[in-house]
């Protein structure tokens, strides 16, 4: 795992990029070609990147967008296990609950930033890349943009939180539709789910995007912060302590054959051969 303390972003190792621009606080998911997959790292950076948004009064809304043909593919593959180890199957797994909570409080300063923030999904959205748009307030896709939650096809558990988060959004059925078969979903039948509130031509999608984030960061500050904070609060209560239970399960299926088993058939283009251990 990486080093959690560092408050650095060495040049060249940037996973998401932060330019503010009359009131917009444009945080970019810059390695488009890994289709920017996620990492530790990548956690590590949005949250410092939350922590400077939080407190810049300059920033009255956030766009979330990502440079490429893709959103992000998700986890990234190739580095399966994230580096932890353990001298027991126990310690491991203790290792990665540790790792996965911390990693829920950088995506918990992201979520709750006061401003709102507007995400601009293209292409593929798929795992992590679709709990990260979830966190958004707003949501706006391509028609070509595609989301799925694909972990237990790899025999993991969702760690992220985002099958808690459709579940809220679209019902519990259609979370545990999604979570449990790994289907893909088109952007119309995601407007259709409330997953996402607009669909619109690629060509189209980041001006849209922006035009949103504009209109938002044009009203009164403490207002719209005001206004997110409430909806938050009667919206998100039940989430803080699913979320607990979500690191644990993900902690388990991190560490058990079932998972190493899924990451080797997927390098192989293989179906998996799932043992449940």
């Amino acid at each position: 795992m990486i080093d959690t303390t560092r408050t650095d972003v060495p040049e060249g190792e940037e996973r998401l990029r932060l330019d503010v621009e009359d009131g917009i606080g444009v945080l970019t998911l810059c390695r488009p070609a890994k289709l920017n997959a996620w990492s530790w790292e990548s956690t590590r950076q949005l949250g410092l990147l939350a922590d400077r948004i939080r407190f810049d009064p300059s920033v009255r809304a956030v766009l979330l967008r990502a440079e490429g043909r893709a959103f992000c593919a998700g986890i990234d593959v190739s580095a399966p296990g994230g580096a932890i180890t353990g001298r027991s199957g126990a310690e491991r797994a203790r290792a990665y609950y540790e790792g996965i909570r911390w990693a829920h409080e950088r995506f918990t300063a992201f979520a709750r930033l006061p401003q709102p923030v507007v995400a601009a999904v293209q292409g593929h959205c798929l795992g992590f890349g679709f709990e990260l748009a979830l966190m958004a307030d707003i949501r706006i896709a391509s028609r070509d943009a595609v989301f799925a939650l694909p972990e237990t096809r790899l025999g993991l558990a969702v760690d992220a939180g985002g099958d808690l988060r459709i579940a809220r959004e679209a019902g519990a059925g259609w979370a545990k539709f999604l979570a449990l078969t790994g289907r893909q979903l088109d952007a119309a039948t995601a407007e259709r789910l409330n997953l996402v509130q607009l669909v619109v031509e690629r060509a189209d999608l980041e001006e849209t995007a922006r035009t949103v984030a504009e209109e938002i960061a044009a009203n009164a500050p403490l207002a719209v912060q005001g206004v997110k904070h409430d909806i938050d609060a009667y919206a998100e209560t039940p989430v803080a302590a699913a979320l607990d239970r979500t690191a644990l399960s993900a902690a388990l299926t991190l560490t058990s054959d079932d998972a190493a088993e899924g990451y080797a058939a997927k390098g192989a283009r293989r179906a998996p051969r799932f043992e449940g251990k």
